[in-house]
């Protein structure tokens, strides 16, 4: 699976002068909903992020995205915990998390679970604009439940997350464990899709334990900012069996781009 984008940025790194708990966004308070278990929360989302931006003014990043959907759901392997990676830091993979995930949930019918599993560097709540905790660290070390944890976003009513947790200390002992692999069992039997934004793949010993974990792995990739030996040596470290394609992110315009637009259009 390939896709370009256009004028696609990699995420920020989120502030490091705020409090653990909002990250400075504020999310809205939680409201009930009686046909979904979870706590329902809103998106507040900085402007500058290319996140979620599915209408009309964004339809080419939109459509290579609904691409992007089409061959993960219509994979003969039939995924459904996938984990959206990339050989170094910087590359994209927690923007094409989020926005692989909002893409699926815009099926109808779909219902999809956004999960942040790079615990060292948790960044999805922070650039949705909701609360980190309590998340997946609570969940896999015995302070709360998986139903406890994920929260329903109101702007896309079939799209749920999990965020990181805030107590993310040792982050592979929490992965090499049997609540691990509960967690794992839960979410597949209650969600069709589930999408991880992953560690880095080869940096630390996390990343390892969470493909062993899933049914396939999404590489991002990033034109003049991936390191080639770092991208050979990834390649190299995913089960063949488990790399379902790669993601071409930021990619620049060019006059051929332009003119497939012309004349599709």
């Amino acid at each position: 699976m390939e896709s370009i984008f256009g004028n696609l940025t990699p995420l920020p790194d989120p502030p490091t002068d705020l409090g653990p708990g909002l990250h400075g966004l504020h999310s809205a308070p939680a409201r009930g909903d009686h046909s979904s278990p979870y706590r329902t929360v809103s998106l507040q989302i900085k402007s500058r992020l290319p996140l979620l931006r599915f209408g009309d003014d964004h339809w080419r990043s939109a459509e290579q995205y609904r691409i992007i959907r089409t061959k993960l759901t219509q994979h003969p392997r039939q995924p459904k915990l996938i984990g959206i990676s990339s050989a170094a830091p910087g590359d994209g993979k927690t923007v094409n998390a989020a926005n692989i995930a909002a893409a699926i949930s815009l099926k109808q019918q779909a219902k999809v679970l956004l999960a942040d599993a790079d615990f060292r560097r948790a960044n999805l709540a922070w650039a949705l604009g909701v609360r980190s905790g309590p998340g997946l660290a609570e969940v896999l070390a015995g302070d709360c439940s998986v139903g406890t944890a994920i929260v329903r976003l109101e702007n896309l009513p079939n799209l749920h997350f999990l965020p990181a947790g805030e107590n993310r200390n040792a982050p592979a002992e929490l992965l090499d464990s049997p609540a691990w692999r509960e967690v794992c069992q839960r979410v597949r039997q209650d969600f069709q899709f589930v999408i991880f934004d992953a560690p880095p793949i080869g940096l630390v010993a996390d990343y390892d334990l969470l493909q062993a974990a899933l049914d396939g792995i999404v590489l991002i990739v990033r034109p003049g900012h991936t390191n080639r030996t770092q991208l050979s040596t990834a390649l190299q470290t995913v089960s063949p069996d488990k790399l379902l394609g790669v993601v071409v992110n930021c990619v620049q315009e060019s006059l051929f781009w332009k003119r497939h637009d012309y004349y599709y259009y």
